[in-house]
């Protein structure tokens, strides 16, 4: 039963991305730089976190 719902999960999230996509494309562009904006800043924070570890915490 989960695996339906899953599956219904999936195919609502593409369903609801391809109308986004094809009633204004401007703002799903917009949607997909503020995704990868948040990746980046992500990444970059994990980097950050990183070096300070080892740095020794400093």
């Amino acid at each position: 039963m989960a695996v339906n719902a899953k599956k219904i999960a999936v195919f609502v999230l593409v369903v609801f991305a391809l109308y986004v996509i094809i009633t204004d494309p401007a703002k799903a562009a917009d949607y997909v730089q503020i995704g990868f904006e948040g990746i980046s800043d992500a990444a970059k924070a994990i980097g950050d976190f990183m070096t300070w570890l080892a740095n020794g915490g400093k």
